[in-house]
């Protein structure tokens, strides 16, 4: 029987609710347990202002690369099961205060248009809380489509993105 070639994915993370690093950390563990996935590295971790309705909390944002043998759609299950399972609730309202956050931003090289998956990940290149961790992670990484994504996170030079001293959850208030 022959087993699926791996696949060089990227994975966002954010979560701005109940200790936010240690929501990153514990989301990292979970992935590394999960089957199907070998983590390769993990980003810094970064502080970010939070995008959306209301007065939110700020963000604590990294970045993942792994190789999987799972399909964009069992590696996309895969980590809403591990943010349903650290509390995250799905409403209506987007862009609203989680305790986790798990975004497939690339999968290969493949582009992917289904219901409930969209890769690259539509909004990635306009955003310095994904661009900083995801080139500390691989700094010449491109689009499926050939583009560089330094240009991208250029853009966003205005953005309040900060490195998290020691990615530790002893210096988030």
């Amino acid at each position: 029987m022959n087993l699926p070639s791996p696949v060089t994915a990227y994975i966002g993370l954010g979560s701005n609710l109940q200790n936010p690093a240690a929501q990153l950390e514990c989301a990292l563990q979970a992935l590394r347990k999960q089957p199907g996935i070998l983590m390769v590295k993990a980003s810094s971790f970064y502080r970010s202002k939070a995008v959306g309705p209301g007065d939110q909390p700020d963000y604590v944002n990294a970045a993942v690369q792994l190789e999987t043998t799972l399909s964009p759609i069992g590696l996309l299950d895969a980590l809403q099961s591990i943010e349903n399972t650290q509390g995250r609730v799905r409403g209506e309202i987007r862009w609203v205060a989680r305790t986790l956050d798990l975004d497939l931003l690339l999968y290969g090289d493949q582009t992917i248009q289904h219901s409930r998956l969209q890769v690259p990940h539509p909004r990635m290149t306009e955003r310095a809380f994904v661009l900083k961790p995801l080139l500390e992670l691989a700094p010449t990484l491109r689009l499926p489509d050939g583009q560089a994504l330094k240009p991208h996170l250029d853009a966003c030079a205005g953005d309040d993105v900060s490195l998290l001293p020691n990615g530790s959850t002893d210096t988030w208030p």
